[in-house]
């Protein structure tokens, strides 16, 4: 059975959703993950989208979510991505564990940024990911 990874970040517009696309794209075997934010913006970043698409990664359901949403849900491993979600990440009743993996944010920067943040979560995140959950 899949296990279930929440990444959760502030907007939920940039990091966690494509953080939330790498994973189901690269690791769908063992993972889904979701994403979601503490305030989420109600908007993916334009730029990450395009990223996200020229990787072959954007799935058309990716979209920012409230908190709300997922508070509920069973998750073997909850992620918070940037530093203001892991002070305010609120307590998920159903979780197995949680971790901090911060990433600095790229929205409104060059687009180079945010390939750094891509490799970055890449590099970083699925290795972790991976040692707990596959």
């Amino acid at each position: 059975m899949k296990k279930n990874v929440l990444i959760l970040c502030t907007g939920n517009s940039c990091r966690s959703i494509m953080a939330e696309a790498m994973i189901n794209a690269k690791m769908g075997a063992c993972v889904v993950a979701q994403s979601s934010g503490v305030q989420a913006s109600g908007q993916v970043n334009p730029v990450a989208q395009a990223l996200l698409e020229s990787k072959g990664e954007w799935r058309e359901a990716y979209h920012s979510k409230v908190i709300e949403r997922v508070i509920d849900t069973e998750f073997d491993l909850v992620i918070t991505v940037c530093d203001a979600a892991k002070e305010s990440c609120p307590v998920f009743p159903k979780a197995r564990k949680i971790l901090h993996v911060g990433f600095e944010d790229p929205s409104g920067k060059a687009v180079s940024e945010y390939e750094k943040t891509y490799d970055l979560i890449e590099k970083t995140l699925l290795p972790i990911i991976k040692a707990e959950l596959c």
